[in-house]
């Protein structure tokens, strides 16, 4: 006769055993999310120094043996970015690693204890900035100085085709670039407020701010001046920012372009960009490149401006989650496959390679789904 078990004793043991679920279960994801965000590259931390700056880096090494490594220094776009872009570079940098080549980055002025203050800087300046990294990489041994190339997105587009004409690179990949500052800030302006649904007065009102903004500036208005045209309103506006764009603000990249004629360029853009006029973009660039340049064009409909699919950008909870457990479908179907190829590719001759170079080579050109000639931007 089987003993009777008392209520007491049965609750406890349900409880025990929901609780050794929940560890298990518990051990079982963050376990998958270590797997996940473990990348087959080897990191390091690294120094480098230029004309009385510090730079504070990191130097990601594919896990293949080889002694010697070409190399994607990484141009980062606006806001404080650290050297990894809080981890989001490291499934780039990984398909860096399949393809043979080394990641480096490091970390904005005044990022992550950095010295200095990326609002401090001009476009020259990163430039130069990003020149003095790739003469310390060249003095590498575990660098091959014959294949570095340019990794940049966003506000780098003002940046890249400046650092090639300081220094060869021998490709540049372009990630939603801009062309000119003040044609970008408008069509983002006007892209939100599309996308906000704002009414015809409203958008009136924004455009007519932004006017008056672009007259400060032309002023070379002071902060305060700024403030006080827009009755105390900054609008998220600081002192510090107004300084940056007050430095920054005539950016166009049309004749810098110039530079990159006969260097291997892949121009990647998305198909939601509101930040970007991508049709613009690519006008520009193969208006500039295709008479000497070998540029690859390939559009990504269902990304966003940072090349992450629509569908996770659109919920923070979405991101967070595939962050933790599939950081590599972060990104939009192809973009990492397309970069890694494009690299290994350049290895075998398929694109012009020196950056001195001026063979014309085939641009292969993937057309987006649908052009949306109102909006005047690809959708």
């Amino acid at each position: 006769m089987c003993p009777k078990i008392r209520p007491g004793r049965r609750g406890l043991r349900i409880a025990v055993w929901s609780l050794v679920t929940a560890l298990v279960v518990t051990a079982g994801l963050v376990g998958v999310a270590l797997w996940q965000n473990s990348y087959d590259m080897d990191e390091q931390r690294v120094t480098i120094r230029h004309g009385g700056h510090t730079l504070n880096g990191v130097l990601a090494i594919p896990r293949d043996g080889r002694k010697h490594h070409g190399l994607v220094v990484y141009v980062h776009g606006d806001g404080p970015v650290d050297a990894t872009h809080d981890d989001g570079y490291k499934p780039i940098w990984e398909a860096n690693a399949k393809a043979g080549y080394a990641s480096l980055s490091w970390d904005k002025p005044g990022v992550a204890g950095a010295p200095g203050n990326w609002f401090d800087q001009s476009m020259d300046d990163r430039a130069n900035e990003a020149a003095a990294a790739i003469a310390w990489a060249r003095a590498r041994p575990d660098i091959d100085g014959d294949r570095i190339g340019l990794w940049g997105a966003s506000q780098a587009g003002w940046v890249l085709p400046k650092i090639a004409a300081k220094t060869p690179v021998s490709f540049v990949i372009a990630v939603s670039p801009a062309i000119n500052w003040l044609q970008q800030g408008r069509y983002n302006l006007l892209a939100e407020l599309r996308a906000d649904g704002a009414s015809a007065a409203r958008t009136k009102a924004e455009v007519a701010k932004s006017d008056t903004t672009l007259r400060l500036l032309e002023r070379q208005a002071t902060f305060e001046e700024y403030v006080k045209a827009m009755r105390g309103d900054a609008d998220g506006m600081t002192a510090d920012r107004w300084g940056f764009i007050s430095k920054n603000y005539t950016a166009d990249a049309t004749q810098d372009l110039r530079a990159l004629r006969g260097v291997p360029v892949l121009l990647t853009l998305a198909g939601h960009d509101i930040n970007v006029d991508t049709a613009d973009t690519e006008r520009t660039y193969h208006k500039v490149l295709d008479a000497g340049g070998a540029l690859t064009v390939k559009h990504y409909p269902d990304a966003t401006h940072s090349l992450l699919k629509q569908s996770i950008e659109q919920s923070d909870l979405k991101i967070t989650l595939t962050a933790l457990f599939s950081p590599h479908s972060l990104f939009a179907d192809g973009f990492l496959d397309s970069q890694r190829q494009f690299l290994k590719e350049l290895g075998r001759g398929s694109h012009a390679t020196p950056a001195s170079s001026a063979r014309v080579v085939h641009v292969h050109v993937y057309r987006p789904v649908h052009f949306d000639a109102n909006a005047d931007t690809w959708c």
